[in-house]
């Protein structure tokens, strides 16, 4: 394992800033009272991006009120990004202001993640995200999530918390414990990676191989489901404390998409949402968890159907109040000051968290790889890289033939095992032949046609309609 030695340690200097939160509190005050609204400050406090004014509004001043007059605070206090409003907050009866700092304070990643909050932390898949307001360190728990959508703009801090993720699991997991799947289409942030002796496969760069990648996911989803019914058990842990005889343990695997926005304008678009919505939706118990995302949060990247099954999510500055709808179903993210400033909704939480991400620098990156590499070694595991590349090798080598079906490389494999079996269906060849659902799907519809299995009769298997020789002649 990694250790703090390779991370740096955050500045011991501390800057009383008690004057001039006071003197802030006092304009805030003057600043409401010119609009008539009467409130005093209750309590101050001072984050490392933002500071928090906690109203005490006067009985009978209307919430809304403040709202109207947001940009005009904003104004005043020199809120270049604009103010955030909460009201009110959490447990109180105050509404919370919160209003950029002149100067960031640097939360090191170092301080979250060797934290007593994290030494508190049993789950290896515990995350160093950042500190709130109040200085806290926030530890989020991909295991639990199960899954995490991040969005924001160019330079908002999004590469950055992925980097801490990859980097918290690096330190606190074995490769026996959870195993990654990277797929960065810029070819930018992650190839670095590459050494990493977590990593299930190579960096994945194309489109074709990423929704390979997913597939794959998607078929070991299935084959656990399957373990774990062959042996009663529900969900990965209880079927790693109790393996049967013979049998290895299953790492958790998080695949994590760096810019899924490459991806939806790719060829390979329908399958990537579909395996992605599959595994969102069904794979937790399985230990399979998503790490996706997007410098574009528009509705056509994060559509409705992934924003329904990524439940926790971050958004980072956005240059839109629109865009923070998109990530986070409300306003807000489009006045946070960048550089790591984030909103972070874990999934059942009905306000998000204000936090200030860590911040991980290339040379603390380049020093834990370098050490990685010199003490580990890359395993990738070849049977999963195998179903890929013929993945990948089949979506570029379709074709059709004179009755214009598409000819799969698989499809005589596929064809050979339902006329054994008497019967198919999509759910059987993604199984069997490890496989993704559009594919399995465009070769049930190629067997369709061919005649050789009947047409859906709602969620019953098809029926085969032939004989092997009766097959076996119509091709002489």
């Amino acid at each position: 394992y990694p250790n703090a030695g390779l991370l740096k340690l955050p500045s011991n200097k501390k800057v009383d800033t008690s004057e001039q939160d006071i003197l802030r509190a006092q304009l805030l005050e003057e600043t409401l009272d010119s609009f008539g609204i009467s409130a005093k400050v209750a309590n101050v406090t001072h984050g490392p991006a933002v500071t928090r004014f906690e109203l005490d509004l006067a009985s009978g001043i209307n919430v809304k009120r403040i709202n109207n007059v947001a940009d005009n605070i904003a104004l005043n206090m020199s809120a270049e990004n604009g103010i955030r409003i909460e009201a009110p907050i959490p447990g109180t009866t105050f509404v919370g202001i919160e209003i950029p700092n002149k100067t960031i304070t640097t939360v090191t990643f170092r301080e979250v993640l060797f934290s007593e909050e994290m030494k508190k932390e049993e789950d290896p898949l515990s995350i160093a995200l950042g500190k709130d307001i109040t200085g806290k360190p926030i530890i989020c728990n991909l295991a639990q999530m199960p899954h995490l959508l991040i969005a924001g703009a160019t330079g908002s801090g999004k590469s950055v918390c992925i980097n801490s993720i990859i980097n918290s699991i690096v330190f606190r997991c074995s490769p026996e414990d959870c195993r990654l799947i990277l797929i960065d289409p810029k070819m930018v942030e992650l190839q670095r990676y590459n050494v990493l002796p977590h990593l299930l496969i190579p960096v994945v760069t194309e489109p074709h191989k990423a929704s390979g990648a997913l597939s794959w996911a998607l078929a070991e989803m299935t084959d656990r489901y399957n373990k774990f019914k062959d042996n009663h058990v529900d969900k990965i842990t209880t079927y790693n404390n109790n393996l049967p005889e013979g049998a290895e343990k299953l790492p958790r695997i998080v695949v994590v998409i760096d810019e899924l926005a490459d991806l939806m304008i790719s060829s390979s678009r329908k399958e990537i949402e579909h395996d992605i919505n599959r595994i969102a939706a069904l794979a937790r118990a399985a230990g399979i968890h998503l790490v996706v995302a997007t410098q574009r949060p528009s509705v056509d990247v994060i559509t409705g159907v992934i924003k329904a099954n990524l439940l926790s999510r971050i958004a980072f500055l956005t240059s839109s109040g629109t865009d923070s709808r998109t990530i986070i179903d409300r306003y807000g993210a489009e006045n946070l000051v960048g550089n790591g400033d984030m909103l972070y909704m874990p999934s059942g939480y009905k306000n998000p968290l204000r936090v200030q991400g860590c911040f991980l620098q290339n040379d603390e990156i380049n020093n834990i790889i370098a050490f990685i590499k010199k003490n580990n070694r890359t395993f990738f595991d070849q049977s999963a890289m195998d179903v890929i590349e013929e993945s990948e090798a089949s979506s570029e080598d379709l074709k059709n033939d004179d009755n214009n079906i598409k000819v799969d490389p698989l499809l005589e494999d596929a064809i050979d095992m339902v006329l054994s079996d008497g019967q198919a269906s999509i759910s059987m060849l993604q199984r069997r032949m490890s496989i993704g659902y559009a594919r399995a799907g465009r070769i049930i519809d190629a067997m369709t046609k061919m005649g050789i299995i009947s047409k859906a009769d709602g969620s019953k298997p098809r029926e085969v309609l032939i004989s092997r020789s009766e097959y076996e002649n119509s091709k002489l």
